[in-house]
């Protein structure tokens, strides 16, 4: 039996959005972004972070229903007698035997899967579209998290400023705030922290919105000494006109 995204990730069907991220960042710390496994488990979390593809996904591995027999094991269609009374009524009764219930229930299953799938293949964007706008994101993302994570102490207005420009308006509201208390205290110690991006995956593709896996180095200089931090950040990026934009941030430094 081929695992599911599920087994993968070592979560039971019916686990929670948080249960399955919490459950994927566990899979993937220790892996190299270069392991096969790495890729194939943000392939799992793709599938099932994203609601819609989570549900298309749950129906494909529903099983198929079973047709009802009677004792002796045949199905209704199978036990129609025909009238010796009309000849023509004989034949087609005859002609109906042959085609099994089961084969007519499957017929028609795939029939509805066709029309559902193709209705909704047709409202997807194209693989193309879909990966040129991944990839776009990706080398968005990277530029961004080595200019918002970073700032020096001598000129943390214009940090912020160039960190602003690379976030939707949204998230500029609970960056500002964050960055706030980093300048009241980065003149004290004389802090200066670089960014250097280790690897990047993606964790959730799409047209116009795609989440970026980075592995950060920060190397950071201060006062009372020089330190390397390592991250592993998730960026939601939006697409805005002709630009990819941060929406989101979540950072869980790694162990240094």
């Amino acid at each position: 039996m081929t695992p599911t995204w599920y087994d993968l990730l070592g979560v039971d069907t019916d686990a929670s959005t948080d249960e399955i991220r919490i459950a994927w960042k566990a899979a993937i710390a220790d892996l190299d972004p270069t392991d096969r496994r790495f890729r194939t488990l943000n392939e799992a979390a793709e599938v099932l972070l994203d609601e819609k593809r989570r549900a298309d996904y749950d129906a494909s591995l529903e099983p198929e229903a079973d047709v009802p027999a009677d004792e002796s094991g045949e199905t209704e269609a199978q036990l129609q007698v025909p009238d010796a009374t009309h000849p023509d009524e004989d034949s087609r009764a005859t002609s109906s035997l042959n085609v099994p219930a089961w084969l007519l229930g499957v017929l028609g299953l795939v029939t509805a899967l066709a029309l559902v799938t193709g209705g909704y293949l047709y409202s997807q964007p194209s693989d193309a579209a879909v990966a040129d706008a991944t990839t776009g994101a990706q080398s968005a993302a990277e530029h961004a998290v080595t200019t918002i994570l970073a700032y020096d102490y001598r000129h943390l207005d214009a940090d912020q400023k160039s960190a602003d420009e690379l976030m939707t308006p949204s998230y500029q509201k609970k960056y500002d705030p964050l960055f706030s208390q980093i300048a009241a205290n980065a003149p004290d110690l004389k802090a200066v922290v670089t960014v250097q991006v280790v690897a990047s995956g993606i964790v959730r593709s799409g047209e116009d919105r795609v989440q970026v896996l980075l592995f950060v180095n920060r190397p950071t200089t201060r006062a009372d000494g020089n330190h390397l931090y390592r991250d592993q950040v998730v960026m939601t990026m939006e697409r805005s006109g002709d630009v990819w934009l941060v929406d989101d941030m979540d950072t869980n430094q790694l162990a240094s």
